[in-house]
């Protein structure tokens, strides 16, 4: 290690990351969900969530969260992408560039990794559950 900086994988960090990955597909499927609403609006953009700008800034923050209480655990700010326009999309007659099939895979991308980060959490409280009962 040239930095001499180690990377700690302690479990508030990956319960902070199962979170922001659940919150990233909830917005995935927001955004895919608006484009199908719009399929037939004319002159609609089809719009997508970029969260590169906010990955950088995530791991360039070195700040702890704020606790409100010294029983609660560190609030996690949970990151939200950036919205925008989809280029290079071809325009129907009408102006709208909505894909039907494009927002369907969105939306089942999105939904698999909400249920891979659901599944992971629910691993993890499960072995907290089991380590409190086998105290008993």
């Amino acid at each position: 290690m040239a930095s001499g900086v180690v990377n700690e994988i302690t479990d508030r960090a990956i319960l902070a990351a199962l979170g922001r990955q659940m919150s990233n597909a909830v917005q995935r499927q927001s955004v895919a969900a608006g484009n199908l609403a719009n399929l037939d609006t004319p002159g609609y953009k089809a719009r997508a969530v970029t969260f590169g700008d906010v990955l950088d800034s995530e791991l360039q923050a070195t700040v702890a969260p704020a606790r409100t209480s010294p029983g609660h655990l560190g609030g996690v700010a949970q990151p939200a992408g950036t919205e925008s326009e989809v280029e290079g999309l071809g325009a129907r007659r009408d102006g709208n560039t909505v894909q039907l099939d494009r927002e369907l895979l969105d939306m089942t991308r999105a939904s698999g990794e909400f249920s891979a980060a659901q599944t992971a959490l629910a691993a993890k409280f499960r072995l907290v559950r089991y380590a409190i009962n086998e105290g008993r």
